[in-house]
């Protein structure tokens, strides 16, 4: 299931020509897949393979024109849950993209909070090591972003994105 997901992702990131600053789009879905496989000992053991495939899918609706029953067809109905919740809405603004409904999503699916942490923590370390304008604007947002989709089961991931700003 990982491998496909992989490839999954990287075809059609690659196919709309994605990019993640100068390096294509997968660097960035390896990078959430890393924090992931740190961190996975939060999610449930039957859980844990679901959720890492969801690391390298989670943006394939947003960016890549894919569908909910497309990445369904591809893994199976929890990842295509988990993938759909990540899902940014329709707006002209950060602020308009990743609105209340987006977050309500996000944490009425179950383990879609870990994984936008891991989503989070991959964007907070790349601009922080590049000195990315990007990184005091993730900072600015950060108590506002936890409060919006944590749950008691992230507590340490959440404590690890807040260290990344100290």
């Amino acid at each position: 299931m990982l491998q496909k997901a992989k490839n999954y992702a990287i075809e059609k990131h690659q196919a709309t020509n994605h990019k993640y600053d100068d390096y294509n789009y997968d660097f960035h879905l390896n990078m959430v897949f890393e924090v992931g496989q740190q961190f996975i000992h939060l999610v449930e053991k039957d859980e844990q393979e679901n959720v890492l495939a969801a690391c390298w899918l989670h943006d394939i609706i947003e960016d890549a024109r894919e569908s909910y029953n497309d990445v369904k067809k591809v893994t199976n109905e929890k990842v295509a849950n988990l993938v759909y919740a990540l899902t940014n809405e329709k707006g002209r603004t950060r602020q308009e993209r990743a609105n209340d409904k987006y977050y309500k999503g996000i944490l009425e699916t179950k383990n879609a909070s870990f994984i936008k942490f891991c989503d989070r923590i991959a964007n907070v370390t790349y601009s922080k090591s590049i000195e990315s304008g990007m990184f005091e604007k993730y900072k600015s947002e950060n108590s506002n972003f936890v409060a919006k989709i944590y749950t008691p089961k992230c507590k340490e991931i959440a404590n690890h994105l807040e260290s990344l700003f100290e």
